[in-house]
């Protein structure tokens, strides 16, 4: 079922993203006048195809669903007939044809501002940025922040969840300067953030010693797995688990830590069970999570709703502030990517952040299990990725093509075929190149967690 939902999910995604994105060539084209062949989402053979409009558009749906196209009119491809030659892409201004390549990554920008709008008016839920104490020695600890703090700025940028801390985080660093860091409280730290890197494996704001709060969860089991270790060492719900090897309990995070370091090693658990005191001894199961063996029982906490209420917050704007703040999360985030781009290109963040269609697909799925707003979310988040690599100065893609117009305005006359050819041998080079490395990621994440 996980596995449905997550190829669901990615089909829905990419179907949004790649229709909304070539819609956008199609609606310019037709404004500027040029005769429309065919729009694909998809490519090689048609699936399903029909007619429509007074062109005769060929509208379809091919065999393999990553990308699509739109065919329009054009000398360079093939005869075109005396009446529709003022129709032909090639006949039409420079300003023209660069409007109609802009026009699909334009879409695709509008659709997150779209998207976003919606959710500020929605409202999206979030959790407050209230961290936990930090570690003896982290950056956090030394800027003097301590459990229950709450953070409302990041040198300068607002924070009002901790989605907001974690970005702002991301566009600060790596930082040359320390951090101005603005509490609940009005009062403010000083944290050094020299040496962060991104990197793409670890959370950037643990690596900084700053954590999310959780509210003291006692150890009463609320979940037994019938596969897992507890369960065949008879735990059930509603048990308290009162020691373990000799060792007192009061929350569930200590009893977590003592099972994942004693993997495949026996332990002795005191039972709290209504009026009983039970001795169980048992075997925590043997996992691997990334290369290290931790312990693992099958069990879960009992959760009250209430511990987590004062935790929750919602980010909900009127109709013009949303508009603004749409905007403005679009734009932030695709001058994000661009950074981001460029830090890979001179090494300042690792190549390890590139993520390829299994990853996307990944998230798709997850998005559309946690609910309508997350998966909107990703949705936007991906529709600014795909509008802001397509405008990449790239052969073979929607910038690569402004490029050879651009240069058509400069020097007076179109790019010459053969430059074209060499463009696009560059362009397929270096887009086989992010493709095995993002394959690469892939692959990393799926078998090694």
């Amino acid at each position: 079922m996980t596995l449905l939902t997550t190829l669901l999910a990615f089909a829905v995604a990419l179907g949004i993203l790649v229709i909304v994105h070539e819609f956008g060539h199609y609606t310019a084209a037709r404004w500027v006048g040029v005769k429309v062949l065919r729009f694909s989402v998809g490519f090689g053979k048609p699936l399903v195809s029909r007619r429509w409009g007074k062109d005769g558009t060929e509208w379809s749906l091919a065999a393999l669903p990553l990308g699509g196209y739109v065919k329009m009119l054009d000398e360079r491809e093939g005869s075109v007939a005396e009446a529709d030659l003022p129709r032909s892409f090639n006949r039409q201004t420079v300003g023209a044809r660069m409007l109609i390549l802009v026009a699909g990554p334009v879409a695709n920008l509008l659709l997150a501002i779209l998207l976003y709008w919606g959710l500020f008016l929605h409202g999206v839920p979030g959790l407050k940025p209230v961290i936990a104490e930090p570690p003896a020695a982290s950056a956090a600890a030394r800027a003097g922040l301590h459990d229950g703090d709450v953070i409302r700025a990041i040198d300068g940028e607002p924070v009002a969840s901790w989605a907001d801390l974690q970005w702002a985080l991301l566009r600060q660093l790596p930082a040359q300067q320390p951090l101005s860091i603005v509490l609940d409280n009005g009062s403010t730290r000083s944290l050094d953030a020299a040496g962060v890197s991104i990197d793409g494996e670890t959370d950037i704001a643990a690596k900084l010693g700053i954590s999310l709060f959780e509210p003291v969860i006692p150890p009463v089991i609320g979940q037994v797995l019938a596969s897992g270790a507890g369960a065949r060492a008879g735990l059930q719900v509603g048990d308290r688990i009162v020691s373990v090897n000799g060792r007192a309990l009061q929350q569930w995070a200590s009893l977590v830590k003592l099972i994942r370091s004693h993997a495949g090693q026996p332990l002795q658990l005191q039972i709290q069970r209504g009026s009983q005191s039970i001795s169980v001894h048992l075997v925590p199961e043997v996992t691997q999570v990334n290369g290290v063996a931790v312990g693992k029982l099958g069990i879960g906490p009992k959760i009250e709703e209430s511990m987590f209420a004062g935790m929750l917050t919602q980010t909900r704007y009127g109709v013009v502030k949303a508009l603004q703040k749409a905007v403005a999360k679009t734009w932030d985030t695709s001058v994000f990517s661009l950074q981001m781009m460029g830090r890979m290109i001179t090494g300042d963040v690792s190549w390890r952040n590139l993520s390829g269609p299994l990853t996307i697909a990944d998230y798709a799925g997850q998005s559309a299990r946690a609910g309508g707003v997350a998966f909107v979310s990703f949705l936007a988040l991906v529709s600014i990725s795909l509008g802001v690599l397509n405008l990449l100065p790239i052969p073979l893609l929607d910038g690569g093509h402004l490029m050879y117009h651009i240069a058509e305005l400069i020097q007076g006359k179109p790019v010459s075929e053969r430059v074209m050819q060499i463009g696009q041998q560059i362009g397929m080079a270096l887009l086989l190149t992010l493709m095995v490395f993002a394959f690469y990621n892939d692959l990393t994440r799926l078998f090694t967690g």
